[in-house]
């Protein structure tokens, strides 16, 4: 939606299927919102219109106590596009200007760092320095309001560098101090600790099928990294992750929350989710690793239409409305495991798979690091262990190609470049690339070779075709 006055129909009508697609402010009250904002309509003369949430901060304008923009799920744009810009959000989303800095940022994309901040600024109204404040912002909001951490903590956990920094940028973006903001929460509500972790709510836009997400959770889940447990319709899922700062447990569950509000107006809800994080600074990372992998940013409306349009497709589309495609929490495992099927990949956690310090019932491994499985022996095995051959093979030329950089399968890769770097290694078949492009790097638009999937269904041809898998498995 470009047009402003289109903009204020939707921000009239309240309507939640634009929350995080664009934010509007108000002049007369210094404060920004999301479309669904529930508070009397401003006048149009009195309202401006950002793309992001960072843009708004950046023209002084703080946050509603009210409908909480900051806590929206994020553009399905930055998801699909595959130009500079969608990139940058992924990484930036991933904490890469947090941990690299911008010069960091830019040195992944392929550009200058003067060239990153121009493309920013000039469509979202704000740079890389920005964007990724307000996501710190963010974050030290979670922090405040649901555990029970020392603000100090909390500053350098959210990737303040420093005290001080922290505490401007929650008085700038939120018109409150951290204590303030921590005491408008009960306190019965700062659950979190260090052994029952963080509460989150993965929020998403409109419908969310998330029968059809836990199933593909369930059939490919690696023993010792994953699990599912419960009945269906009350599922949790479970897995380790690897991250920058250390390691963590996560559980999502199933049952979707909010359904009292599901309406034409406020059509979206939230999974609840709770991490366990050796190091609380990953917490931004491992909430967008979860994300992705759930697909909680997509546009459920924009691919319902126009795949609901096919004759072919109607049905499925009808009886699965808000079907996702699922992506991946960990790109380069998920590479490893599409080449050597679930069952070589739980040999592998076994044989070369970190162990965690502290097992959380069936939980007890890291999936081994490619450069791990690079520098292993042909043929070496922990004991006890039938692992598959890593050295040689389409495994090995993998692993070795993603410890070496020769293959980069991050948030802001050219999913071209990286296409073609994989279809330069030896024995990995035209098929497998395409699912590591559609899981891994989140590509909404894949074609498999030798499916027949028409150009009527671009640019969401990923989604139609996991309709089509969902309708087989009936």
């Amino acid at each position: 939606m470009t047009d402003q006055d289109t903009q204020y129909e939707a921000v009239r009508s309240r309507d939640a299927r634009f929350d995080g697609e664009f934010f509007f402010a108000v002049e007369t009250t210094g404060i920004y919102c999301r479309p669904s904002c529930p508070a009397v309509t401003p006048k149009r003369h009195n309202v401006r219109f950002f793309a992001t949430a960072a843009a708004a901060q950046g023209s002084g304008f703080r946050a509603c106590r009210r409908c909480r923009p900051d806590a929206v799920p994020g553009s399905a744009d930055w998801n699909a596009r595959a130009d500079v810009v969608g990139r940058a959000m992924r990484l930036i989303g991933d904490g890469v200007v947090d941990r690299e800095g911008v010069t960091g940022l830019a040195v992944r994309l392929g550009y200058s760092a003067r060239q990153v901040q121009r493309q920013l600024t000039a469509e979202l109204g704000a740079g890389p320095v920005a964007l990724a404040r307000a996501q710190r912002a963010h974050t030290a909001r979670v922090l405040l309001q649901t555990t029970g951490l020392p603000v100090t903590e909390i500053a350098f956990a959210s990737g303040f560098a420093s005290v001080r920094q922290f505490n401007d940028t929650v008085r700038t973006v939120y018109a409150t101090t951290p204590t303030e903001l921590r005491a408008a929460v009960r306190a019965t509500r700062r659950t979190a600790t260090p052994s029952a972790g963080i509460p989150l709510r993965l929020a998403h836009r409109g419908p969310y099928h998330a029968a059809a997400v836990f199933d593909l959770l369930r059939r490919e889940a690696v023993a010792g990294v994953e699990e599912v447990s419960g009945p269906p319709g009350g599922r949790t899922y479970r897995r380790t992750l690897r991250l920058p700062y250390g390691t963590g447990i996560v559980a999502v569950d199933e049952r979707a929350g909010d359904p009292g509000r599901a309406s034409a107006v406020h059509p979206g809800g939230w999974l609840d989710a709770r991490l366990h994080l050796t190091d609380p600074r990953d917490l931004t990372t491992a909430v967008q690793r979860l994300r992705r992998l759930l697909d909680l940013d997509s546009d459920p409306y924009a691919v319902d239409e126009r795949l609901g349009a096919d004759p072919r497709l109607a049905p499925l589309v009808a009886a699965r409305p808000g079907l996702r495609a699922p992506g991946a929490a960990d790109p380069e495992e998920y590479a490893v495991r599409a080449v050597v099927g679930r069952a070589a990949a739980e040999r592998l956690v076994r044989a070369y798979g970190k162990a965690l310090d502290a097992p959380c019932g069936t939980l007890t491994h890291l999936f081994p690091e490619p450069a791990v499985l690079a520098q292993a022996e042909s043929g070496a095995a922990a004991p006890g262990s039938a692992s598959p051959s890593v050295s040689g093979g389409p495994l090995g030329v993998l692993a070795a190609a993603l410890a070496d950089g020769t293959v980069r399968l991050d948030p802001g890769v050219d999913r071209d470049d990286a296409q073609q770097a994989l279809l330069a290694l030896p024995g990995l078949d035209a098929r497998t690339i395409a699912e590591i492009r559609a899981r891994a790097l989140g590509d909404p638009d894949v074609a498999p070779p030798g499916v027949d999937v028409p150009d009527t269904w671009r640019p969401w041809r990923t989604y139609a075709l996991h309709h089509l898998r969902a309708a087989e498995e009936r």
